[in-house]
């Protein structure tokens, strides 16, 4: 991208970002499920996102949980289960799970790497796996 380009981009509402100039700071990391992740984009007034999910072989969401609204996953790499049902994501398969309904546990059988985005608001209230600092402000506020 030449200058001009960068100047165009700088005062547009496009949102461009280069694999390779991730800002390392800026993952979320949850050692003890062997997952960290990235924000792509945020909107927060909806609560809407668009993640990159990285799980190393054996990470994992412990629980069933549920959120307070869509979630779409594409699988870049790996092999990434929900245990529960035997649904397992592959690179090039797409999942979506409906708000409020239930899903978890899940396993990553090899390193996994997910495209994750959520509609709007991820949870009603925050799921063991979270902390306050990885939650953010992705809670339901009430209707």
């Amino acid at each position: 991208m030449n200058a001009e380009q960068k100047a165009a981009l700088a005062q547009s509402l496009e949102v461009l970002i280069d694999r390779d100039a991730l800002d390392a700071d800026k993952w979320l990391d949850f050692p003890d499920y062997g997952l960290r992740q990235y924000f792509l984009w945020k909107n927060p007034d909806t609560g809407a996102s668009i993640a990159i999910l990285e799980f190393e072989k054996g990470g994992h969401i412990p629980v069933k949980h549920i959120h307070a609204s869509n979630q779409f996953m594409y699988c870049l790499e790996g092999d990434y289960e929900y245990t529960d049902v035997g649904l397992r994501l592959k690179p090039g398969s797409f999942y979506m799970n409906p708000k409020d309904n239930p899903h978890g546990p899940t396993l990553a059988h090899e390193k996994s790497v997910l495209i994750e985005i959520y509609d709007g608001p991820h949870y009603y209230e925050k799921p063991v796996f979270h902390t306050d600092e990885t939650i953010g402000d992705f809670l339901h506020k009430g209707d």
